[in-house]
């Protein structure tokens, strides 16, 4: 699926929540710190791994609504 971040990105720091435009929202459930700041970048989210436009690696999530 592709989607896009509501809102400013400011990188995945362990325990990350990510609000996408199609009103879904998703924790981060494995350790990753990245830091790096976008404004509504574009992801991939592939089962339970998400890729966002920039950083390095996908991270697992999991939908929390």
């Amino acid at each position: 699926m592709r989607a896009q971040i509501e809102d400013e990105w400011e990188g995945w720091d362990g325990d990350t929540i990510v609000k996408l435009t199609n009103g879904s929202v998703w924790r981060q459930v494995e350790y990753h710190y990245e830091y790096r700041y976008a404004y509504r970048p574009q992801l991939i989210l592939e089962g339970d791994t998400m890729y966002v436009e920039g950083m390095s690696r996908g991270v697992r999530v999991r939908r929390i609504d």
